[in-house]
């Protein structure tokens, strides 16, 4: 597979992963009265702190966007890159999917975001905790391995 169709898939299947997992949180968080505008001031204040997101006014939100996005896009060439070496990761896309939608969680929780500026959040409820598990096991982790299976090349016919 040429490296621009490559680039387009990650592209693709990115940008359709993070839009099921952002649509599946905010959904979530508008029934607990939190709107899209918080949610992606809380993502950008991973980056520019939490008074900074709140402040930043449109440009914050805006940030928040576009960093989800970048996230999503990072675990889509996470998993093209590692199916191209793992072929089991093609074979076994429901499961391989799965596991992966729970390594990330694993990563986004105890790496990611403990490094980043987002506030620390304790006693986290059952709800809340289902909601941070069930769309990076779905809308990551099967998205984007089932995708990556349909329109990424076969392992045999692609260049070393």
């Amino acid at each position: 597979m040429r490296y621009s169709k490559v680039v387009l898939l990650i592209i693709a299947v990115g940008l359709i992963a993070g839009t099921l997992d952002i649509s599946y949180n905010l959904i979530f968080n508008a029934f607990r009265g939190i709107t899209p505008a918080m949610v992606f001031r809380f993502i950008a204040s991973g980056l520019i702190g939490t008074n900074a997101a709140v402040r930043g006014g449109a440009w914050s939100i805006a940030l928040g966007v576009a960093l989800h996005y970048l996230i999503a896009l990072i675990w889509t060439a996470v998993f093209y890159v590692a199916s191209r070496t793992l072929p089991v990761l093609r074979q076994r896309p429901i499961i391989s999917g799965l596991v992966y939608g729970g390594l990330v969680y694993i990563a986004m929780n105890w790496i990611v975001l403990p490094l980043s500026r987002v506030p620390a959040r304790h006693n986290m409820t059952v709800a809340a905790r289902i909601n941070a598990i069930v769309p990076l096991l779905l809308c990551i982790g099967l998205t984007i391995s089932l995708l990556i299976r349909k329109y990424s090349a076969p392992l045999s016919t692609e260049a070393p």
